[in-house]
């Protein structure tokens, strides 16, 4: 039995990644900023062996981060899948306070996961984050993203080293089907996701299982430390 903090756990890659943990009788807390996927998630988790508890969190408040270390204890695993809404387009037309916003969130709220939290973890324990394939694939368009991802990517690989003996590893997904496109309308959802799957060596397109196998991997392999894993369908290779 272990416990795992999933900040970003109610929705999307994270919840999947709690619900391939929850089919076993291990300890789960789901951290976010919604109170009502929180529950949500909590019900249709606790349908399931697993014991599942939630907490509030704006992982892009530092101070909120100190707090929760001072009331969490001891875990075993963290795993920040939470995101941010990072702004696309040039850089000459492109509103910066929106790129902060996307950094204090993904990026800040990394690195305060990371400096504040990894004191919960047990010795051996992990800390996973999560990039994405835009850290080192090179779009027009996708400053934000890409510089974002691949800040997150170098970060993790100077902690694996700081933070010896935890294990500090890096999920990075390919364009997956979460709620993250909830709001594009049903047809032009599935037209984008089809056209993105034609063009990828595996011809098709990603769901939040298939991306939770690369957390689950980092969480039972002890002899990982310091590594990205893709998982992108071949994007990186097209």
């Amino acid at each position: 039995m272990s416990k795992t903090l999933i900040i970003g756990g109610a929705s999307g890659i994270g919840f999947a990644v709690a619900s391939a943990l929850a089919e076993h009788e291990n300890e789960l807390i789901l951290a976010g900023r919604n109170n009502e996927k929180l529950e949500a998630a909590r019900q249709l988790l606790n349908l399931k062996p697993a014991d599942v508890r939630t907490l509030k969190l704006d992982v892009s408040n530092e101070a909120e981060v100190v707090a929760l270390s001072s009331s969490l204890g001891d875990v075993d695993n963290i795993v920040f899948t939470a995101g941010s809404h990072a702004p696309g387009g040039f850089l000459s037309e492109m509103d910066l306070s929106a790129a902060r916003l996307a950094f204090d969130t993904k990026f800040w709220g990394s690195i305060y996961t990371a400096r504040h939290l990894s004191r919960n973890i047990r010795p051996r324990g992990t800390l996973t984050l999560t990039s994405g394939f835009v850290a080192r694939r090179t779009l027009s368009g996708t400053i934000v993203k890409s510089t974002m991802n691949a800040a997150i990517e170098s970060a993790a690989k100077v902690l694996a080293k700081e933070l010896s003996p935890l294990r500090v590893n890096v999920v990075s997904p390919g364009l997956t089907d979460t709620e993250a496109y909830a709001g594009m309308d049903p047809v032009a959802r599935e037209n984008m996701l089809q056209m993105a799957a034609a063009n990828l060596p595996v011809k098709a397109y990603g769901r939040a299982q298939d991306i939770a196998k690369g957390y689950l991997f980092l969480l039972d392999n002890p002899f990982v430390t310091g590594t990205v894993i893709d998982i992108e369908g071949g994007a990186l290779i097209n």
